[in-house]
This record gives structure tokens, C-alpha cells and sequence, in this order.
């Protein structure tokens, strides 16, 4: 009867330390739990909403223009939520309200309200990309000489679904452009 408790112990720590391990490798490598702090994505993500990160797709490939991203810039300490806009090896410019990838514009039906300031003709380095907030006038984003370009390291994750508040639960799907 005393070999039985102990068999049965053993059992239940054994699988609650298995458990801890595969909660702790899934945080740590596969998703992660975002919470938007201010407006810089309205209307897309608002303030205080709460996201699942996937932090390993991109392990196995690249950001893509339209990705909704955590990263952590350079020169900052905290982490940004942006949307990809420009991407290695590509010019970016911005002019008259619109944005230009390698001369053409692109439609973004996201954006909160058109940008009230131009960007210069720039040509994003191989390895970064130029991110965005959907709330143009009101995002720190690769538009100020602070945050800038962005290493493809600095890229945390991407931002796969917002889970709460519930009523506002949705999958965050990728926009298609004009190419």
C-alpha cells in the first residue's frame, strides 16, 4: 500500500514537471502574449487588446509586406507593434499622402487616416525592413530617425490573433496589394 502512494506521487510530480517544461518551451519559442499599449495601430489593434505572438514562423521564412509584427527596435527598450510595409532591397517613399514600394503605390485600406507627412525616396538595406503603424500620424515607426530601419533579428514575432477583449476576438489576416 506504501509503494502504491509513492508510485502515485512520483507519477503526479513527474507529470506536472512535464507540463511546466512544455508551458516553459512554448512561451519561451513558440507564442506569446501581447498587450497593445496605445493608438499607433487604430483601427486595426486598439489600446489595451491582448494578442497571441507567433514567435517561430519566422524561423523558417520572412516577414512579409502586410504583417502585423512585435519587434524590439535597436534603440529602444520596449517592444513595438507595427505593420510591414517595405522590405529588403526595396525602395520606399512617401509622398502626397501615398505610399510608393519601388515606384508604385499601394493601396492600404487599414490605415486609420492618410500620413500628413512626406518620406524621402529611401532604399531599405538587405536583412531590415520598414514598418508602419496604421495610424499614421500618431505611430513612432520606421519613419523617425529614432526607430528607423529594422533588423530582421529585432523582429520578435507575428501577431496572429487578438484574444481580448473576447468581443473584439479576431484572427488578424494579412492584406493583399497591388503588385
Amino acid at each position: 500500500m506504501l509503494e502504491i502512494k509513492k508510485t502515485e506521487y512520483r507519477e503526479n510530480v513527474e507529470s506536472f514537471a512535464i507540463a511546466v517544461v512544455t508551458i516553459l518551451f512554448i512561451i519561451i519559442f513558440v507564442i506569446q502574449s501581447f498587450l497593445v499599449s496605445g493608438t499607433s495601430m487604430v483601427p486595426t489593434l486598439l489600446d489595451r487588446e491582448r494578442l497571441i505572438v507567433n514567435k517561430f514562423i519566422y524561423w523558417f521564412d520572412t516577414p512579409q509586406r502586410g504583417d502585423i509584427i512585435v519587434l524590439k527596435p535597436p534603440h529602444d527598450t520596449r517592444k513595438y507593434i507595427k505593420r510591414v510595409i517595405g522590405l529588403p532591397g526595396e525602395s520606399i517613399e512617401i509622398r502626397s499622402t501615398k505610399v510608393f514600394i519601388d515606384g508604385s503605390e499601394i493601396k492600404e485600406p487599414y490605415i486609420n487616416e492618410l500620413t500628413n507627412q512626406d518620406f524621402p525616396l529611401t532604399f531599405i538595406p538587405e536583412g531590415s525592413i520598414f514598418v508602419m503603424g496604421d495610424n499614421r500620424n500618431y505611430s513612432k515607426d520606421s519613419r523617425d530617425p529614432d526607430v528607423g530601419m529594422i533588423p530582421l533579428k529585432s523582429v520578435v514575432g507575428r501577431a496572429i490573433l487578438v484574444f481580448w477583449p473576447l468581443t473584439k476576438a479576431k484572427i488578424l489576416f494579412e492584406p493583399h496589394y497591388n503588385q
